[in-house]
């Protein structure tokens, strides 16, 4: 008896009090003053435990979490994604969209150096170009002694004008090479290609075709008996054999820039035509030499005005073009403005 009443005068941080109902507190006073042992029967209490409502889920599960508005959040709800990956991954891309602007920055940066270096490769090429083309095609024409090429109508005075036009169209290839070169874009990494339109190649062929067409009928008047007196075919040759020659060349050249789309198919004509009104000059100087008759003369006088007009009209094209470059450029910047 000692032993329970000691188990129940102990403190109640020791152990836990059960409740007691209240249909036995009278019979508790009792045994406190008859002090008789007395086993109190205790009923099973069930507890009731509360339900612990976890907010915390795993990463693995972005389903199971929302986000419930409340009265006062209002109009401050969440503006990202309900589901965490999305989040996650909105975040991801993000960083990795910075890292690539800041690798594509550096690789410009890395870049433009040596387009830079490259640019300034360029300046010298604008004057020696033209001088390679001065000291190839000008100066045998004007300053060499017509005495020195031309030793009389025969294959050795050909062989000697075909090799001027040669060292010319030399000098023509690197200049055209050296144009290209310039005229492509600061950029290497853009393409720099130019077509030409339709209705020039067109004009081009055309005017290539008449220049071509005209000595030939010559040749052929001549041989038949048609125009006289009549010119045997080593003089013909002579006078315009060259000019035969290097006219082929240009109609060569030029498609081959049509082909290649390359921005120097305006100044490929304008070269070859100012050199071959020099090389028609010259031929007039040897047609006096040779005593060449009054038909073949005026048909060289021709020759020279058809191929002046030709340039000419290619020297407006080349204005047309420049002009049609600015347009084409503000267009584009006054659409890039609107954008």
């Amino acid at each position: 008896m000692n032993r329970g009443m000691a188990s129940l005068a102990r403190s109640p941080s020791a152990m836990s009090i059960p409740r007691i109902p209240q249909g036995h507190s009278k019979s508790l006073q009792l045994l406190k003053a008859s002090k008789v042992p007395y086993v109190l029967p205790f009923h099973r209490i069930h507890i009731r435990r509360s339900p612990v409502c976890c907010t915390k889920f795993p990463q693995w599960e972005p389903s199971l979490v929302t986000y419930a508005l409340t009265e006062k959040a209002g109009d401050k709800f969440l503006d990202k994604s309900s589901e965490l990956f999305e989040t996650l991954r909105s975040e991801s891309s993000d960083s990795r969209d910075e890292a690539s602007i800041t690798k594509a920055e550096d690789r410009t940066d890395t870049t433009n150096q040596p387009v830079a270096q490259l640019q300034f490769l360029k300046w010298p090429l604008w004057l020696l170009g033209p001088s390679v083309l001065l000291g190839t095609g000008m100066v045998p024409t004007l300053w060499l002694p017509i005495s020195t090429i031309f030793i009389g109508p025969n294959v050795v005075s050909l062989l000697s004008l075909i090799g001027l036009d040669c060292i010319f169209n030399l000098g023509c290839t690197l200049f055209l090479l050296m144009a290209d070169y310039c005229a492509k874009s600061k950029n290497l990494g853009q393409a720099s290609k130019s077509k030409p339109p339709v209705s020039y190649q067109f004009w081009n062929l055309v005017a290539t075709l008449t220049g071509l067409a005209i000595p030939l009928m010559m040749l052929f008047g001549s041989q038949k008996g048609y125009l006289q007196p009549q010119l045997p075919f080593i003089p013909y040759a002579v006078l315009l054999g060259p000019y035969i020659l290097l006219l082929l060349v240009q109609m060569l050249t030029e498609m081959l820039t049509w082909h290649w789309e390359s921005p120097i198919w305006l100044v490929t004509p304008v070269v070859y035509e100012a050199y071959r009104v020099l090389q028609l000059m010259r031929g007039l100087k040897l047609g006096v030499e040779l005593s060449a008759p009054a038909w073949m003369m005026h048909t060289i006088r021709g020759l020279v005005c058809w191929w002046v007009l030709i340039l000419g009209v290619q020297l407006m094209r080349v204005a047309w073009f420049a002009g049609f470059t600015a347009r084409a450029q503000r267009q584009l910047s006054s659409a890039s403005a609107d954008a």
